[in-house]
């Protein structure tokens, strides 16, 4: 199966942010996405009926809705183009008494009582995945990096996979479920992998090893598109970038914005370190698949697998360093104050880490978590903040 893949301009972004819909006094997820697409809609009386709003997309639940950008040319017009197009939709969430809100999952929320939208395909999936499919309450943060050359998207994989655990420690919010507390600093993660297409990432030398694989999927009736190829980390053919999804959902902006800066900082130095002849070094896929399941289980607290000998760090000790690895990169691309966000992330703590600190200084309320992290939300949207 021969897979085109576009150009784009190097380096460009485009972000995608997963948000719940909860209520504002009991912090319960509300089942009025419609609604809001509706009235987003209406927004631009120059859609026909029938076209999706451009930048407010339907999703999976009723109880969710997905915010997306144009193509951009750095980490602060995506940033701002997430809070013009949430303003707005905040904008039609108050006459419902909704909030947005975004973390790896919802704390409390029964997964299996979630009203599906009533879309084929997304109906194709709960019949196929049953239980497992039903269990999909969970909300992330995706990000797009533009390539020029078709030869640059497997290596821009493989440097992302190296990656994986300090994404996914970095933006780890997911440590209940269903009122339970996991024991895990991200349960979205494993959760998420158990469907057929999800979860860690396989890694070929030259793009055409991809377009067998996704030509046996097909051909076996895994997939009917590579649209649902839903890896942790994946090359979008039809539009020339590559798309790093492992990360939980995170609650600010200012959060978003180091996320992306660190990842088109990854992609951007891989593109320079091949043009100079240099080469990607892969790590072997069972420490790419323990350090997922190590930053998932411990967050910000992982000691991961650092390369093919073995050699093993603190999470954040390493991620230190290749902060200071990548200066000169965030300077080329203009994302040197977004990048340092990551130290402000380490600093301040991760997700999970705010939402047990609340659990236990409200007697295991978890209303209030969902209630604080809408908050922080809410604050970060209408203006910069602190994360």
């Amino acid at each position: 199966m021969e897979l085109p893949f576009a150009k784009s301009d190097r380096s460009t972004l485009g972000i995608e942010w997963e948000l719940a819909l909860v209520d504002r006094q009991t912090g319960d997820l509300r089942s009025v996405a419609e609604r809001i697409l509706e009235a987003t809609h209406g927004d631009l009386p120059e859609l026909a009926s029938d076209e999706e709003h451009p930048y407010v997309k339907q999703e999976l639940l009723l109880n969710t809705i997905e915010l997306i950008t144009d193509v951009c040319n750095d980490v602060e017009e995506g940033v701002e183009q997430l809070r013009e197009t949430a303003r707005n939709v905040m904008r039609h969430c108050e006459p419902l008494d909704v909030d947005l809100y975004c973390q790896g999952s919802h704390p409390f929320a029964p997964p299996a009582k979630q009203p599906v939208t009533d879309k084929e395909r997304y109906n194709e999936l709960i019949r196929r995945t049953q239980w497992w499919g039903r269990q999909m309450v969970i909300y992330g943060v995706h990000v797009h990096v533009g390539l020029d050359d078709v030869r640059q998207a497997m290596p821009a994989v493989n440097a992302l996979c190296n990656y994986n655990a300090h994404f996914q420690a970095l933006s780890a919010s997911s440590p209940f479920w269903s009122g339970e507390r996991t024991g895990y600093a991200s349960n979205r993660s494993l959760m998420f992998q158990q469907l057929p297409t999800a979860g860690q990432s396989y890694q070929f030398e030259e793009w055409s090893g991809y377009e067998r694989a996704v030509a046996d999927l097909t051909h076996t009736g895994v997939i009917d598109d590579v649209s649902e190829v839903r890896w942790d980390v994946r090359a979008v053919p039809r539009l020339g970038t590559v798309e790093m999804r492992i990360c939980d959902g995170v609650a600010t902006l200012e959060e978003i914005s180091a996320l992306t800066a660190l990842t088109q900082c990854i992609v951007h130095d891989t593109v320079q370190t091949l043009e100079d002849g240099g080469s990607v070094t892969s790590m072997p896929p069972w420490y790419v698949k323990e350090n997922k399941w190590r930053a998932a289980r411990y967050g910000l607290e992982a000691i991961i697998i650092l390369n093919e000998n073995g050699d093993e760090e603190l999470v954040t000790d390493h991620l230190a360093k290749e902060l200071e690895r990548l200066e000169p990169v965030a300077k080329q691309l203009g994302c040197e104050k977004e990048l340092r966000l990551v130290e402000r992330m380490m600093d301040d703590g991760a997700g999970y880490q705010r939402q047990l600190k609340v659990a236990e200084n409200h007697d295991g309320d978890l209303r209030q978590v969902v209630l604080d992290s809408a908050a922080r939300t809410r604050m970060s949207i209408n203006g910069p903040g602190t994360l």
